[in-house]
């Protein structure tokens, strides 16, 4: 481990920062180009709705599992070989869908991606983090999003466009490429290591006990939100709806390049309650408008609503999940927050399935509102809570 003093940065935009977001651009955009292609593989090779929702989420097994091993590590040895091996675990994971020929070795690709999904995403936003000014994190956080929202308007589109025309071997090959561009791009990263403790795992260095409540958030609201990405194509097949699909993406992601900066500077203006309870509301919308579609355009108006929803939950949360733990514990922090997605990302689809199975799509994207409300509840019953959390992170700068 290197040692050396940390410098409070005072920009937004500095070398480091530029550099974290490049690196989580690559990588998102290609987890954006196989994600949406799984649950349509899986279709393909022959699942039902439950067994395609099983394998949509079943990354999450491994990346629960293995992140009591990611919080301790980010939080003692260098960020930067962490990430870039992580990447590289995900660059073979694609390469495993290009050889799968059926849905057991899709399942085990899956489960390798999720083992790099483990310290991928939580290490990116610990770095993003440690490179921002204290007082300016939430719109920062809200730019570092940005990398994501530039990769959902093309990723599925490419994606999809690449399957028609080449196939799913080709189309993952490619994934797999971008990946390693990634990692690549990740190790260069020059970060300031600073001296930590000895590894260990325990249960307050994987789990801040500060940032259980905006974990508990991310975990409602992507029990929703991973189910669009799992069935959307699917049910617009099924329904008939003529047009290009992946405009979806591409609407909901063009609306965020503009929204996250916005809602990271209301957050850092007004607070993340005031962001919050408007845009859980515009999530609910955005599934009762999916319900009733029968038109490509109702689809790309509730893409509008949900980028103002969960579009702008995601980085709002994040920023309070970060502002909730010391500097030192927010490998545990990211962690925490990444926990509660995965645990969301798993549950969300296999309830879905088994709901669609029984009751059908319209039925399963209104019952996926209930989720949302539970967060809404969450954040109402927690607000004195969460301004007081605010409030103490902005006088620990001064």
């Amino acid at each position: 481990m290197e040692s050396s003093v940390r410098e409070e940065p005072t920009k937004i935009w500095n070398v480091g920062f530029i550099s974290v977001f490049l690196v989580n651009m690559m990588m998102f955009f290609g987890q954006q180009m196989t994600n949406v292609l799984i649950p349509k593989y899986t279709y393909f090779l022959g699942g039902t709705p439950t067994m395609v929702g099983f394998i949509a989420s079943s990354f999450a097994y491994t990346a629960l599992i293995l992140k009591v091993f990611a919080a301790p590590a980010i939080d003692t040895f260098n960020k930067k070989i962490i990430l870039g091996l992580a990447i590289l675990v995900m660059a073979i994971a694609y390469a495993g869908y290009a050889m799968s020929d059926s849905i057991r070795g899709v399942f085990f690709s899956r489960l390798l991606q999720g083992s790099g999904q483990a310290f991928s995403a939580t290490c990116c936003l610990a770095l993003a983090t440690d490179m921002l000014p204290r007082d300016k994190i939430g719109t920062g956080i809200g730019y570092y999003s940005v990398a994501q929202a530039i990769c959902q308007s093309i990723g599925p589109s490419v994606g999809l466009s690449l399957v028609k025309r080449f196939g799913y071997s080709v189309t993952f090959c490619v994934c797999s490429c971008i990946m390693v561009t990634a990692a690549i791009m990740a190790l260069s990263l020059k970060t300031k290591q600073t001296q930590r403790g000895q590894f260990k795992i325990s249960l307050q260095g994987i789990i801040a006990k500060e940032a259980v409540i905006p974990a508990i958030l991310m975990f409602f609201l992507c029990m929703s939100y991973y189910n669009v990405t799992a069935f959307l194509v699917i049910y617009s097949e099924q329904q008939g709806i003529q047009g290009n699909i992946g405009l979806f993406f591409t609407v909901y992601a063009i609306t965020l390049l503009f929204s996250r900066p916005f809602i990271g500077k209301m957050s850092d203006k007004y607070g993340t309650v005031k962001v919050l309870i408007p845009a859980m509301i515009c999530f609910a919308c955005a599934f009762i408008l999916i319900g009733v579609a029968n038109h490509l355009t109702i689809l790309l108006i509730a893409s509008f609503v949900s980028a103002f929803g969960y579009g702008a939950c995601q980085p709002a949360i994040q920023t309070l999940c970060m502002k909730s733990v010391p500097h030192g514990k927010r490998g545990a922090g990211s962690t925490t927050n990444y926990i509660g997605q995965d645990l969301g990302n798993l549950v969300g689809p296999v309830v879905a399935g088994i709901v669609i199975e029984n009751f059908g799509y319209h039925t399963m994207w209104f019952i996926m509102i209930i989720p949302v409300c539970f967060a809404l509840v969450i954040v109402l019953v927690n607000r004195n809570h969460i301004i007081e959390n605010e409030q103490k992170y902005l006088q620990e700068g001064k």
